[in-house]
């Protein structure tokens, strides 16, 4: 295929100084294509808005779309899959840790024939030990508990055929896990390996707890596991609980003068079974508060503002 409109799609949260250096790179590498560059905004407090409206302004294939508050990173992601009207569709963050210049090797993957193109990271440059650790755990854990395999060392750095971008669109989910979702479909798929840099300015909106709520989004969303591990860990609790009372007892008919009820042993046995109880409490409200969400409908995120769209 050689005749085909590239969308480009760029969430943005207070990126104000990245996107000026973005659009620079960006740019020579997608002015031979017929291309689209759609930022959607996602309630920046800075002057990104300002920043991105100055290049629309400058170039009509760049395009706006702004929130009228933070609604979320896949939040985002949606909304330029719905806008998008491109035969393939790439999205990529504007941190400029993702080289915009593989672009064109992604491209060839898809023309060749996959629907799914991944930007893998081969190294990741800039980044501290506790950052690398977090985001193996991040893979390790969701891979572990969920049904559906996810690539490792991919981000939303990624290339999806207009078939993809068209399946997404249909589904009625409101809590997207967008990452899953794509690996959900068993498209074919292809990977792009590159070194990954530090970010250009600022600091990264994904810490440890918003990756560890990130991952609980994906487990929950394609796994009944967690659900199961509760039952696993009610049946080890009862069956503890049933062989210290058999010990006891033995203990009580063999020795009677020893045996004392200590609070030690009490208190223990309490907390561990409070511990379970909560963590399973915990499981099945992460469910039941996913249900809720959906059952209410709401839309997805409200649009302020559209410029060239």
């Amino acid at each position: 295929m050689d005749n085909f409109l590239l969308s480009i799609i760029i969430p943005v949260f207070n990126e104000e100084q990245n996107i000026e250096p973005l659009v620079k790179r960006l740019i020579p590498i997608v002015k031979n294509f017929s291309y689209e560059i759609i930022f959607v905004d996602d309630g920046s407090k800075d002057k990104t808005v300002v920043n991105i409206k100055k290049q629309t302004f400058k170039n009509k294939n760049i395009k706006l779309i702004s929130f009228y508050r933070n609604f979320g990173h896949q939040m985002a992601l949606t909304a330029g899959y719905e806008i998008a009207k491109g035969d393939c569709v790439i999205t990529i963050d504007a941190d400029l840790q993702d080289p915009p210049e593989i672009i064109p090797q992604m491209i060839e993957k898809w023309q060749k024939g996959a629907k799914i193109v991944y930007a893998k990271r081969s190294e990741r440059e800039g980044e501290s030990f506790f950052k690398k650790i977090t985001a193996t755990f991040f893979y390790q854990l969701i891979n572990l508990l969920s049904d559906i395999a996810i690539p490792r060392e991919v981000g939303d750095f990624r290339l999806l055929d207009k078939q993809v971008v068209t399946f997404l669109n249909n589904l009625n989910e409101r809590q997207s896990f967008l990452r899953g979702l794509v690996s959900w479909g068993g498209y074919p798929t292809e990977f792009v390996y590159f070194k990954r840099d530090k970010r250009l300015t600022g600091k990264t909106h994904y810490g440890f707890f918003k990756m560890l709520n990130f991952a609980l989004e994906g487990i929950t969303s394609f796994s009944v596991k967690p659900l199961r591990i509760a039952t696993y860990f009610g049946f080890m609790s009862g069956i503890f609980g049933f062989l210290g009372i058999i010990y006891e007892l033995i203990r009580k008919a063999v020795s009677p003068q020893s045996f004392v009820i200590g609070w030690a042993g009490l208190f223990t046995a309490i907390m561990f079974i409070g511990g379970i109880q909560l963590i399973t409490i915990g499981i099945i409200g992460e469910y039941i508060g996913k249900i809720y969400q959906e059952v209410q409908k709401r839309p997805k995120y409200l649009i302020r503002e559209q410029i060239n769209v």
